[in-house]
């Protein structure tokens, strides 16, 4: 069976885990080759203080951009600022300050992000790093505390997605509008907590710039990273930037490592084991818009013309959409024009290099001169900081890559994506509306779900760790069961609660009998993407604390895995067992208890229910190893001598 992108780059930076080729499900220990935290380092500082961690075991792994609360000029926010410039010195870390840059810009840009590399970062636009044939994907501040102190993190190798692009784009359209348009059609949880790999004579037709849009926007379609295939294209825009940096004595990479990756490109293997396929003609995109406050939604631009959606605030912030090329495109379309009566325009570039690049093309002149604001290299308004946000009321149209209800602003304000070019023109006439007119053709649906299997096997029971486990079905059938529901938000905050108190409360909002029901050593059945919602802990904590002894679900959120795990709490991943209990027990009530008893055989990976048995992929040692310590920051004091 051969091997995909994901998994090849996977175990080149494996530390533990099979001996055999990696397959979806597999839990195992990776040390990446860089892990970027920005201004949420001061919270990964505390992490790594509660660890008993003095020292980072390699300086050269982390990277430290400040990014996201540039415009405050707080005396808090820049005493924050400062204490994590002291500790980079001290430690002998990468640092760059407040108006460098958006860091996953300064990531690629700086070249911390090679081809085959796995790049990690405690941000959800992580995914970026894919556009260079990388592994990027994020991760939580716990695995961030982690990776500084013992250089490494467990990850579970998710599904991989082939993603096969034909055509080419058609003057007017732009990465932009590939990346909604796959949003909007595969909008069913179709490549939801995957990996995408992008493929096919299509991609060839892409620029770096619109492939680090779409890796970007790749997190908003739910998939844990995106990754592009390493071309000409790929190698071009590194030689640009090995010339940038040799000019500063900076060397991340060589002509040498250039040469390697033109001559032998990372690749999947021609019979790599993927778990879908779609397939999208570029030359059938058209420009597309998301919304209002979702990307799962979208219509063509020119269906949207005709009903003159009004806008007061345009953006060309963030870091899907701000670099040269987009700014270059927004200045062809506002040139000689105004920003209509009544509408802001703000501009950010990605980087003050991107900035200084544009200054220099005059695209920065000229969007300044039809009326744009400009703001400071940095998330700003693309998070909700700063200066231009959405007010009640309000209508925006943006070119960054959420549009979350309230993200933006207020909650009773509307939010639109769209490309820059789109942004630009809806600036000038005071509604959306796209430059060019392109005819909009049938989008087609081409998603098909490959058959595939888990393989048998037995693993090694690490000591500590029972070999098998019994216990009384409880059944939550519901797909995409959110943290609000396993543990509300009147809790969340609340740092007085026991663990007698969380048992008391779990699931309170999903089933307020549940509590009462539930006994010591239940195995806990959910549907598919159990956990999804928000990144608190207690949504794990809480039903370990109220004695259930696992999770069997059809797939999980990977945040809450992670919390799951890092808390020393079991989770299995078995969709055919779901299905089967679905089938044969009515899903009339929230939780269903209706006696049976499963049994799991971890060395053998499979869970039983009267003479039916499931296969899943068994519990490695690298998750054996978790439970057994309680969690991840025991695990690492033990490690360190704590």
């Amino acid at each position: 069976m051969g091997q995909t992108l994901t998994s090849k780059i996977a175990r080149a930076h494996m530390t533990a885990g099979p001996s055999r080729t990696l397959v979806a499900g597999d839990v195992v220990a990776l040390r990446p080759r860089h892990v970027m935290t920005h201004d949420n380092t001061a919270a990964v500082m505390q992490k790594f203080a509660s660890l008993g961690a003095a020292r980072i075991l390699d300086p050269r792994q982390p990277v430290w951009p400040m990014d996201h609360d540039v415009q405050n000029r707080s005396e808090a926010n820049l005493a924050k600022y400062a204490s994590i410039e002291a500790f980079a010195r001290a430690q002998g870390v990468d640092f760059y300050p407040p108006g460098t840059g958006i860091s996953h810009q300064v990531m690629v840009a700086e070249g911390y992000v090679t081809p085959g590399s796995l790049v990690v970062g405690s941000d959800s636009h992580s995914n970026m790093y894919g556009a260079l044939g990388a592994l990027g994907t994020p991760v939580v501040r716990t695995d961030a505390a982690a990776i500084w102190a013992t250089g490494e993190f467990w990850w579970q190798v998710p599904d991989a997605v082939r993603v096969v692009l034909t055509g080419s784009l058609r003057p007017g359209v732009s990465g932009k509008d590939v990346i909604v348009t796959l949003c909007g059609l595969y909008n069913k949880g179709e490549v939801l907590n995957a990996v995408v790999e992008f493929d096919g004579p299509g991609v060839a037709s892409l620029s770096m710039d619109a492939r680090m849009t779409i890796s970007n926007m790749t997190t908003e379609w739910g998939a844990l990273a995106g990754i592009f295939p390493v071309d000409r294209v790929t190698i071009s825009w590194l030689e640009r930037r090995l010339q940038v940096l040799s000019a500063r004595g900076v060397e991340r990479f060589s002509q040498a490592d250039l040469d390697a990756w033109r001559t032998d490109p990372p690749a999947p293997d021609a019979d790599a084991r993927y778990e879908a396929r779609i397939e999208l003609d570029l030359g059938r995109v058209a420009p597309h818009v998301s919304g209002p406050d979702t990307v799962q939604v979208m219509r063509s631009v020119a269906d949207m013309e005709g009903d003159r959606v009004e806008i007061q605030k345009a953006y060309l912030v963030s870091c899907v959409n701000s670099r040269l090329e987009d700014l270059e495109a927004a200045a062809r379309v506002i040139r000689g024009r105004k920003v209509a009566p009544g509408v802001s325009l703000y501009v950010a570039a990605a980087s003050r290099e991107i900035q200084d690049d544009a200054e220099r093309s005059g695209a920065w002149g000229e969007l300044v001169e039809a009326g744009a604001l400009v703001l400071p290299p940095g998330c700003g308004p693309c998070i909700g900081l700063g200066e231009g946000l959405l007010e009640a009321g309000e209508t925006g149209v943006s070119a960054t890559n959420r549009n979350f209800k309230g993200r933006m602003g207020s909650r009773d304000a509307r939010a639109y994506l769209a490309s820059p070019e789109v942004v630009a023109e809806s600036a000038v006439r005071g509604y959306i509306a796209g430059p060019v007119a392109v005819d909009v053709q049938p989008l087609e649906y081409r998603f098909n779900r490959l058959d595939t299997e888990t393989p048998a096997e037995v693993v090694d029971i690490e000591k500590g760790f029972p070999a098998r486990a019994s216990g009384r079905l409880v059944l939550v059938a519901r797909d995409n069961l959110n943290t609000d529901g396993i543990y509300g938000k009147d809790y969340t905050y609340r740092e007085d609660m026991t663990p007698a108190d969380m048992a008391r409360v779990v699931m309170e909002n999903y089933d307020p009998g549940f509590a009462s029901r539930v006994q010591p050593g239940d195995i806990l059945v959910g549907g598919r993407n159990f956990g999804t919602g928000s990144s608190r802990e207690q949504a794990a904590t809480a039903l370990k604390a109220a004695g259930i002894a696992m999770v069997i679900a059809g797939s999980f959120s990977q945040t809450y895995l992670r919390n799951a795990f890092n808390n020393g709490f079991i989770c299995i991943a078995c969709p055919p067992l779901v299905d089967h209990l679905r089938e044969r027990l009515p899903e009339d009530r929230p939780t269903l208890i209706p006696g049976d008893v499963l049994d799991v055989d971890f060395a053998r990976g499979t869970v039983s229910t009267g003479s039916e048995t499931f296969r899943f992929v068994p519990l490695g040692k690298v998750p054996q190893s978790l439970i057994v310590a309680g969690g991840i920051e025991a695990q690492i004091r033990s490690r360190l001598g704590k």
